[in-house]
Order: structure tokens, then sequence, then C-alpha cells
């Protein structure tokens, strides 16, 4: 009897003794276990708004989408996008930011700069996924000091299209070696181009060239620019800007009317009429927003994912833009492309 009773007491310490041991880890799991309860099923509600429509930030768009899918949130599966544009107006995407601001959003993505800074002028808790932000710093988008592939402590991260503009003009170059004289047409309202065209100013010193700024602030003003480089150029290279790239079409006609060597730092706008672009993918660039996203759905803090630029740039030439504005291109840079446009 004594010896039953002695063996009943040992099983129960060690019972105990696992409890005391396994409880934590149960603390642990439990909560991981709920969280994944109460989002079975869910359906994320997720708000965009865009400074302007035009093939890159459409396809930052598109991009994003498809991040977020890859991780499985999908679009009309479990997935509802809210998308606004702020047709290049400043006011409207305030008003689209106010919207987000009193609505239940899950997660805002904000294309561009402009409205990027709009959504933080108004919504202060819910997280916010950037992408096509140029200098997320200058722009006061992330916090001062703040260096690439770090963590903002905030509620927002992203992924910037800071491009390569040093190397984009040695590119240039290559193609127009004897145009010594160049035009950019920009919004000084966007702090985007701004950050941009203070690169280019340094990069043409540094290769010995002249730069001609002309300013637009929408359609109407980006043709009269375009216009007015007209004999005062013999190239020109547009920034990141939203203004100038959403009229590039507008820009390129004028070029090939006077025989004007165009090129762009958006790959997307070789199509509409550059003769080069050395830089970003847009859709990779949306495609990794998307893959921050999904992390913060499945329950990390936005201010613990490092926001960061995309590294990788691609050559993409236009061989019928480069015959309509009076350009014979080398061989070697053919060889070099990543892509060739007909």
């Amino acid at each position: 009897m004594h010896e039953m009773i002695r063996k009943a007491t040992r099983m129960c310490k060690t019972t105990v003794v696992f409890l005391i041991f396994a409880f934590p880890a149960l603390i642990l799991v439990l909560p991981a276990l709920t969280w994944g309860n109460d989002k079975a099923g869910k359906e994320w509600h997720i708000c965009v708004t865009k400074i302007v429509s035009h093939p890159a930030l459409d396809a930052c768009e598109k991009g994003f989408e498809a991040g977020l899918a890859s991780a499985g949130f999908t679009k009309d599966v479990n997935v509802i996008y809210d998308s606004h544009n702020a047709e290049g107006e400043p006011s409207r995407a305030d008003t689209i930011s106010q919207l987000f601001a009193e609505t239940d959003c899950d997660l805002i993505h904000s294309i561009a700069t402009p409205t990027t800074q709009s959504v933080l002028k108004f919504v202060n808790r819910t997280p916010v996924v950037f992408s096509a932000v140029t200098d997320p710093e200058a722009a006061g988008i992330v916090p001062g000091g703040s260096v690439p592939g770090s963590k903002t402590g905030t509620h927002i991260t992203g992924v910037s299209d800071k491009w390569p503009v040093v190397l984009q003009m040695r590119a240039y170059s290559r193609f127009v070696p004897q145009a010594g004289t160049w035009g950019t047409i920009y919004n000084p309202a966007e702090d985007n181009s701004v950050s941009h065209v203070i690169e280019m100013r340094k990069a043409m010193k540094a290769l010995d060239l002249q730069l001609i700024e002309v300013h637009a602030a929408n359609a109407v003003e980006v043709e009269a620019a375009a216009r007015s480089l007209v004999g005062r150029v013999q190239a020109i290279t547009i920034t990141a800007d939203n203004t100038s790239v959403a009229n590039f079409e507008v820009i390129a006609r004028i070029c090939n009317e006077n025989r004007i060597a165009l090129f762009a730092g958006d790959v997307d706008s070789v199509a509409k009429g550059a003769i080069a672009a050395y830089g970003p993918d847009y859709y990779l660039i949306g495609y990794a927003a998307g893959k921050k996203a999904a992390l913060i759905l499945k329950g990390v803090k936005p201010g613990d994912i490092p926001w960061g630029p995309m590294e990788k740039f691609s050559l993409f030439i236009n061989q019928r833009a480069a015959a309509l504005q009076g350009v014979v291109i080398e061989p070697d840079l053919l060889r070099i492309a990543d892509k060739i446009v007909d």
C-alpha cells in the first residue's frame, strides 16, 4: 500500500514538473493559434492611392497585388482593393487620404511621393506601405537619419525607386556623345522631382555637360515646357517626375518633330518614345512592396520591417524612337541591352 502511494506521489511530481516547464511554451503557442483562428476566412481591406496613372505607377500597383498574392493574399478571394487615383491633383490626394482615415482599411498602399506624404498627414495608425518614393527621408516619410535598410519604428515601411542618376547619364551620353546641352522638365511641387534634379545637376557637372531646367505643373505646361527647349538643347532626359512621365508621349512627339534625343529613367517610358532608359522595373518595385505588406498582414509591425531601395536596374532601348530622333545606336549598346523595344 505504501509503495503504491509513493509511486502515485512520484507521478504527481513528474506531472507538476512537466506542467511547470511546458506551460510557458503553451502560453507562447496559444496566442498564435488564437490569431490564426481569428484571421481564418478574413477578407482583408486594402486601400490604394496613387498620384497619377502612368505606365510605371500602374506597373507598381499590379506588382504589389502579385507580391501579396504570392503570400496567399489574393484579389477577389480574400483581399478587397479600394483603389483611388488623385489624377495629379494634391488636393484630390488629400481628399482620398481623409477618406482612408475614416475607412476601416487593414493596410494602405501609397504609390509615389506626393500621395504618401498626403496619407501621413491624415493617417497615424493604419499600416502604410509605400512604393515608388524617390527619397523617403528628404520627403519626411521616414524618420530623419533613417538610411536604406533600416527600420522606421513607425506605422510605415516600403520600397524606394531612387534612380542611379550618375550611371544613367554616363550611359545616355554614350548614345549621343555630341550632345553638350541637355534639358529636363519637372514639377517643383514634387519633392521626388526636386531630389532627383539635385542629383542630376551633380551628374551633369561631373560629365562637363550643361543642364537647362524647365518647370511644368500640369499636362498643358508639359507641352509648353518641351517646346521651350527646342533649339536650346540636343537631348532631353526626364526625371522621376510624375507630371512629366504621365505626359511622356507629348514630350516624345515634340522630340520626334525636332530630332531631339529623348531619354527616361523608368523602363516603362521606353515604349512611349524614349530612346533608352537605364532604371528599375516598377512591377518589381511593387512586388517587393507587396511582400512587405504580406508580412504586416501576418502580424509583423510595419516599423520592424526595413524600408529600402530597388537595386536591380535594366537597360531598355527603342530603335524606332532613335531613328525618329536622328540617333544611330552603336552595336555595343544594343548588345548589352536587357530589352530592345520595337
